[in-house]
């Protein structure tokens, strides 16, 4: 009995296995050819280099005439850090005015808001540009930024996440709260916003990935290439030449990985909670 466990396990770990090498295969893939000459890329045959170049990374660093990718990784860093700060703002407040506050129109807001989730962003590019251009907020991180301080960024459903979970606490914290002399204010701070921790760090963790990976947004409002990001500096090296360096490109885009597979794994034990947990915490 115990062979025939031992030798289950066996299996499945091995299925397991070679299902994750399937998977990540684009990414291996993408690892190699960020070593591998130009010429050997997309030639069909072994898929590890003949030659390891790994001047690769080097060259793709200092690919853009005046700029490193330096520049661009501290863009995005600094867009995604406003970002992430102004959707948990903005959406813990909402969230938590929807699930514990009464007023007015209350459930007519809350469904209109759910409804947004169903509207297209690309109805509102042509709206949004002409309003930030009105403002004077093209060629500034400003149109990627500081609408996320007003949950626009994704916000039906991060607030939608917030509400869900704030209902799983119990209102008898809220009452001990209001006994003590507490207003909305601090039950808020002191007694909402310590529960939510794993539904902050699923936002945070959402906003920061959608909002490095975002590429259609920072093209739109994003002109001079010393304000560009990560992806738009990716883009560049399809603009620069004829001939493409696809060694540089692989060997960039794997370092634009990294962040995100970094927090990712550190952070997934609340990222799953925080997902787990929403609306059924009690």
């Amino acid at each position: 009995m115990n062979n025939r466990n031992k030798t289950k396990v066996i299996i499945k770990y091995v299925f397991l296995v070679l299902f994750t090498l399937f998977m990540l295969y684009p990414v291996i893939w993408l690892l190699l050819g960020s070593v591998k000459p130009n010429n050997e890329i997309f030639t069909p045959g072994s898929i590890f280099p003949s030659t390891w170049l790994w001047g690769n990374y080097i060259k793709g660093w200092f690919a853009i005439p005046g700029y490193s990718f330096g520049v661009f990784f501290l863009n995005t860093f600094k867009v995604v850090f406003f970002v992430v700060l102004g959707t948990v703002m903005s959406t813990t407040m909402a969230g938590y005015a929807f699930a514990r506050l009464k007023f007015p129109f209350q459930k007519t807001l809350f469904a209109i808001m759910m409804g947004t989730l169903m509207l297209p962003q690309q109805v509102l590019l042509v709206p949004r540009y002409v309003l930030y251009s009105n403002l004077g907020w093209i060629n500034s991180i400003k149109p990627l930024t500081i609408p996320a301080f007003a949950a626009q960024f994704a916000g039906a459903f991060f607030i939608y996440l917030m509400v869900q979970f704030i209902r799983g606490i119990p209102r008898e914290l809220d009452e001990a709260a209001v006994i003590d002399g507490c207003g909305h204010i601090r039950i808020f701070w002191n007694v909402i916003l310590p529960n939510c921790k794993p539904a902050i760090f699923s936002i945070g963790l959402f906003a920061f990935m959608w909002s490095w990976n975002d590429f259609l947004n920072q093209l739109l409002y994003i002109n001079d290439v010393g304000s560009f990001t990560v992806s738009l500096g990716l883009r560049m090296f399809l603009d620069n030449a004829a001939a493409v360096s696809w060694g540089s490109l692989f060997a960039m885009s794997i370092l634009s990985i990294l962040p995100l597979a970094i927090l990712f794994f550190f952070a997934q034990r609340f990222f799953v909670e925080g997902i787990a947990t929403t609306g059924v915490k009690g």
